[in-house]
């Protein structure tokens, strides 16, 4: 199709709009109307189109920007850009998409991982844990296991949720993908508890890190 202009996207974005959606999505936290299947049939019709993700970003909405995130190129972002539009990304459905759409996609993501991880924002520093689990399980060489495991034992109990839920799942990838860790993995999450009342739906694998980890090793090792 020919290339969509920013208000065409806006009236696309306007036409998804359900207001029996948006009040159950903003029980989440999460300000928009939209039926996530839908704004992804919306996306792939629109195909990848960088200056029109620039231009949904800039309005500053929700749905918008998610819209943006799926049409957008993650190489093509400079780190500051990668670093102001993570600063924005209030709503969880956008930082979410950010991290695991853009963060994770972008070919500086170990930079930005190494520029975010101490940052005093726990959601900038979210993210540098989260591109962490990444190199945990893909390319761990060159990390130190033993440091993460004592910043987890450290912070993990008393970080903000975001924050809490990325370190969580270092720990548990670390328990899951290197045995010779995996004891104190397992006694660390079985010290701190965190995550271990997480309603959790049959079927699906509980985030408290003993049972990821127990889980995931029996399902890889039989």
């Amino acid at each position: 199709m020919p290339d969509m202009t920013l208000p065409e996207a806006l009236g696309e974005l306007a036409a998804l709009e359900d207001p029996k959606m948006r009040a159950a999505n903003e029980k989440r936290g999460d300000d928009h109307g939209m039926n996530l299947s839908r704004l992804r049939t919306l996306a792939k019709r629109i195909k990848t189109d960088q200056p029109l993700a620039k231009e949904l970003w800039a309005t500053g909405e929700t749905g918008a920007r998610l819209l943006a995130l799926l049409i957008c190129t993650p190489r093509a972002f400079t780190p500051d850009e990668l670093d102001a539009m993570l600063r924005e990304t209030h709503p969880p459905k956008v930082n979410d998409w950010f991290v695991n759409y853009v963060a994770k996609k972008t070919p500086l993501a170990e930079e930005m991982r190494l520029r975010w991880f101490d940052d005093p924002d726990p959601t900038v520093a979210a993210a540098a844990w989260s591109l962490t689990s990444v190199r945990v399980v893909t390319q761990p060489d060159g990390l130190d296991l033993d440091h993460l495991l004592d910043l987890i034992e450290r912070d993990l109990k008393d970080a903000p949720k975001r924050l809490q839920w990325s370190m969580n799942e270092t720990l548990a990838q670390i328990g899951i993908h290197h045995p010779e860790l995996r004891a104190r993995a397992l006694a660390i999450g079985e010290r701190l508890q965190v995550l271990a009342d997480y309603p959790t739906a049959p079927g699906c694998t509980s985030p408290f890190a003993p049972l990821w980890i127990g889980e995931m090793v029996r399902r890889r090792e039989g």
